[in-house]
């Protein structure tokens, strides 16, 4: 599944459910050489375009005539497909093979990864039986019987079509009259900026950590992020000054499997975000400790 992800060239038509959110994108992917070229279009609600050819993503916004072009990092890397499993995930979860089923016209090996804890939630998978190319992964909520909190699946897909890079790069050679904004992403580390993991979520590491802003804008305004994983799943959290005009009150607040919480921690405000159960969410909220300012 990782080398489909990454490898194939394959194009269809992806359908995201999220709770009672529906919509759908067209996907391209294509892999020639040493690049590697990605267009996820929106066909549902707002028009936008996410382009990426290797580290450098362009998301394009036609009604407003925005166009953002960012370097993508590792640990906030985008992708048209399903997210895919690091081999790590099986020290959280077990896998267990559920037999066969069809995705989109195609043939697909079932897989349960059931969680060993309550930190995180189950996920069923669907790769395709030829190429292992993830065809659809659902997310399951916690109970019984379980709800399907999120689903995200292809509808129709070719997979071994004939690359085109221009079906990708086209569309961003037309933005004549677009505003152009340019996100400014540092790399640094908890230790750097002056904080450490004092209380770590079991099964949980730190992938990386990066300081998010726009340009001109002052030290204040930006947002530092450090994003955990567990092999199969990713938690963001986000720290800024606290700022009372703007950050109101605590709130928790959940879609489908997204869920969020937002907290003040001295004079700080911290944002959690993830697809695990709120209760986890607070856990990272607290794992941060303040070391030096």
């Amino acid at each position: 599944m990782q080398a489909a992800a990454t490898r194939a060239n394959y194009q269809g038509t992806m359908v995201f459910i999220n709770g009672s959110h529906l919509s759908s994108s067209r996907v391209w992917h294509f892999w020639l050489g040493d690049q590697t070229y990605e267009r996820l279009e929106s066909l549902d609600g707002r028009q936008q375009n996410v382009i990426r050819h290797n580290d450098m993503v362009q998301t394009i916004w036609p009604q407003s005539r925005v166009t953002v072009l960012e370097k993508r990092e590792t640990l906030a890397a985008w992708t048209t497909t399903p997210q895919a499993v690091d081999p790590l995930a099986l020290e959280q979860y077990e896998l267990r093979r559920e037999g066969q089923a069809r995705i989109a016209g195609r043939q697909a090996a079932v897989l349960l990864l059931e969680p060993r804890d309550g930190l995180r939630y189950a996920q069923r998978l669907w790769a395709d039986q030829t190429t292992g190319l993830m065809l659809r992964a659902d997310v399951l909520g916690q109970g019984a019987p379980r709800p399907v909190l999120e689903s995200t699946a292809y509808s129709e897909v070719e997979i071994g079509v004939r690359p085109q890079p221009e079906l990708v790069l086209g569309v961003a050679r037309k933005l004549e009259g677009y505003r152009l904004l340019r996100p400014q992403l540092e790399r640094t580390s908890l230790d750097a900026e002056g904080w450490a993991v004092a209380r770590p979520v079991a099964g949980f590491q730190l992938s990386g950590c990066v300081r998010r802003g726009m340009a001109h804008a002052s030290e204040d305004e930006s947002v530092l992020q450090a994003v955990f994983t567990d092999g199969l799943t990713h938690v963001s959290l986000f720290i800024e000054p606290y700022r009372p005009q703007q950050h109101r009150g605590e709130s928790q607040a959940q879609q489908g499997a997204t869920a969020t919480i937002a907290a003040r921690r001295g004079e700080h405000w911290f944002t959690a975000v993830g697809d695990v159960p709120p209760a986890t969410l607070k856990l990272f909220a607290d794992a941060i400790e303040r070391r030096r300012p």
